[in-house]
């Protein structure tokens, strides 16, 4: 049982790792610099902050090489309820992550289209400013294939938590509903126009976010409990 309470808090370590990171590359940096309507705007705001639009590079590096580990220190722990349910978890997580590394060439492209260079005087001001938004978007594009897979992972993840009995089922129907929500995201961004501005975009992965994060608080709280007996 000590065994099992040290690979959870090993195992919630790493998704509060995945989870910080994540929100500071995915929410946080976007919400500071980006304003998609206005290319100009956007380029000005990364060119005179690019120390922070590197930190959010550097940070979805980190998230990412951190979700390859957690579904592994996952298996250790959740393999006993179902093997097969379990492997299934891990190969669906680890699929995102060459996606989502190689995606983030379209942010060193950017760092490029801002440096400056002499290269780059053949290029009038107003296409780096288009390029560099054209890059954002592709970027964006990217992250939209990946989140199948972040969505899909969560369907076993969220079945073995169920069946665990030694974490609360509610996190894994939160997990479960939270699959079918990245998927909902996925195809409504592909079919619908406009559907940012849906009431149902900023609900539809609400039950990921918070089964993610209570799964993250529950491993980390047991693992804690474990180290002071």
């Amino acid at each position: 049982m000590n065994s099992n309470k040290n690979t959870a808090r090993i195992a919630g370590l790493l998704y509060l790792v995945v989870v910080m990171t994540g929100i500071f590359n995915l929410a946080y940096v976007p919400g500071q610099l980006i304003v998609w309507e206005d290319a100009a705007a956007t380029f000005n705001n990364i060119s005179s902050s690019e120390t922070l639009f590197r930190l959010g590079i550097l940070s979805a590096v980190i998230c990412y090489v951190f979700f390859l580990f957690l579904p592994l220190a996952l298996y250790k722990l959740l393999s006993p309820v179902n093997k097969n349910h379990a492997l299934a978890m891990v190969i669906l997580a680890v699929v995102s992550v060459p996606i989502s590394l190689v995606n983030l060439l379209n942010k060193y492209e950017i760092l490029n289209l801002i440096s400056r260079a002499d290269y780059l005087k053949i290029f009038g001001t107003e296409q780096l400013q288009t390029q560099v938004l054209l890059h954002l978007h592709a970027y964006n594009n990217g992250n939209q294939i990946a989140s199948i897979f972040w969505g899909l992972w969560l369907f076993p993840f969220g079945y073995l938590v169920f069946k665990s009995g030694f974490l609360p089922k509610i996190l894994g129907i939160l997990l479960m509903t939270g699959c079918f929500g990245y998927l909902i995201k996925f195809v409504g961004h592909f079919l619908l126009p406009g559907y940012d501005e849906m009431s149902i975009s900023g609900f539809v992965t609400l039950p990921a976010s918070i089964g993610e994060i209570g799964t993250c608080l529950w491993l980390l709280i047991m693992g804690a409990k474990d180290s002071r007996s």
